[in-house]
């Protein structure tokens, strides 16, 4: 009987803003690793990390493979991928600080997991890394800054355990990187359609634009967003390509999750670069500051914020215009820490209205004779009517209710400025917890025809 361990290999970091892509890199990794062979004991996994740090990559994601092989190909399939890895990561571009991250344990212990829900959350660093490298018994390797160790070891601590989504990656023929991306867009209208709720983010409605293909040098031709491997597996099958497809891989991810998102107690718990959720009452009306952002102030039951939903945020922007003082609300965003010039400010991703105050108005009262309107004759001096002439010096002006807009619920920022990790509101009642993880046939993909 053969001797078998498992391992898992953590990547982050490997491109750069002349072309490159982690996940590309995984899946070639994949395809030289299905050759030894191994077997994937899961998904690849790319997760996303705290979306609000200054030096983060492009969508700021790591990756991780997972898979058993025989014990006796340790030293092997360690070399294989560390050479694939120096030849392939962008380890001269400027800003680009490759790592990758060895643990051939199986079972991921709970110091891993807590470093991964800390890198997702807020801040961690090398140091801390490398201490719990050595303290777990993992491999890591770093070019310029290491920063990428940080994120391979994330990802290899997320072990999704909790609610989860999936993305087919399609990658384009290296001939094409730098081009536009040709996808017929009508057809992935379609998919959106025949296939929602079960399809996420991959679409603009209110631009009517597609979110599927990105827009940088990479090899990344399109990626589909979903609740399982079989859905969006469909979906690739349902969106018309019009350049050939190099190759695909089914992701398993935290994306569309809100894993950044954490409850905080009180002001000092209030980070910069952390994401949040908050409750309190609106303690100052919305005020429309330059470039069409929208500023108001929320009083918790441990302090003040101001919470600001910028123009690019779409439909929350017009949400937080109609806020009044009083409203009860639930907010999520990410904290910017005071300056000299502004305050500790949230800006929003979501707000959850959960009661809405009544918004009065001071209006003249109306002519017992003729039901118009009544003008104001003046400070004290009563009121007189327009119509019939006649003037009324003992009436008082009438407070009235104002019918509002909003309806109690959750609001999030358009689809187009929503960030990789923000749960969109077609996922809500569609998440999972501890659900077992079954590979289904055929997962990757290499079309040895281009």
């Amino acid at each position: 009987m053969i001797d078998t361990s498992v391992m898992h290999i953590g990547l982050d970091d490997t491109d750069s803003v002349r072309g490159g892509c982690t996940t590309y890199l995984a899946a070639v990794l994949i395809e030289k690793l299905a050759q030894v062979p191994v077997h994937f004991v899961d998904y690849p996994a790319l997760i996303r990390l705290n979306p609000n740090v200054p030096w983060k990559t492009r969508g700021n994601g790591a990756l991780c493979l997972r898979f058993q092989y025989p014990t006796q190909l340790t030293d092997d399939i360690k070399q294989l991928a560390l050479t694939f890895w120096e030849q392939h990561a962008h380890t001269s571009a400027k800003g680009t600080n490759p790592g990758i991250v060895f643990y051939d344990k199986e079972n991921i212990s709970q110091e891993l997991t807590d470093f991964s829900r800390q890198a997702e959350t807020s801040i961690v660093t090398l140091k801390d890394a490398v201490k719990l490298i050595r303290k777990v018994g993992a491999e890591a390797l770093g070019y310029n800054n290491c920063r990428g160790i940080l994120g391979a070891l994330a990802a290899i601590g997320e072990t999704l355990t909790g609610d989860y989504t999936y993305e087919l990656i399609a990658y384009r023929v290296a001939t094409n990187c730098g081009t536009k991306r040709l996808v017929d867009k009508e057809s992935v209208f379609n998919m959106d359609q025949l296939l929602q709720p079960k399809v996420f983010n991959n679409i603009d409605v209110e631009k009517r634009r597609i979110l599927i293909t990105p827009r940088g040098p990479d090899p990344v031709l399109f990626g589909i967003r979903g609740e399982s491997a079989d859905v969006v597996k469909q979906a690739f099958g349902l969106v018309k390509s019009l350049e050939p497809v190099e190759r695909w891989v089914i992701f398993r991810s935290n994306q569309g999750t809100d894993a950044h998102l954490r409850h905080v107690s009180s002001m000092d718990k209030l980070e910069h670069y952390s994401s949040v959720i908050l409750s309190g009452i609106v303690s100052k009306d919305p005020q429309i500051v330059p470039v069409r952002h929208v500023i108001f102030s929320l009083k918790t039951f441990f302090g003040e914020i101001d919470c600001a939903a910028y123009e690019p945020t779409g439909n929350l922007r017009k949400i937080a215009r109609e806020l009044v003082i009083g409203d009860y609300l639930e907010v999520m965003g990410a904290v910017h820490k005071a300056t000299k010039t502004r305050p500790l400010t949230l800006n929003l991703e979501k707000i959850n209205i959960l009661n809405l105050n009544q918004k009065l108005v001071q209006q003249n009262p109306l002519c017992p004779n003729c039901q118009k309107r009544l003008k104001s004759m003046g400070k004290q001096q009563g009121f007189r009517c327009e119509k019939c002439g006649e003037k009324f010096v003992n009436l008082t002006k009438q407070e009235t209710i104002i019918p509002r807009p909003l309806q109690i619920g959750l609001y999030v920022t358009s689809t187009r400025s929503q960030r990789h990790l923000t749960k969109p509101l077609r996922r809500f009642k569609q998440e999972k917890q501890n659900e077992p993880v079954l590979l289904i046939n055929d997962w990757f993909y290499l079309n040895k025809n281009v």
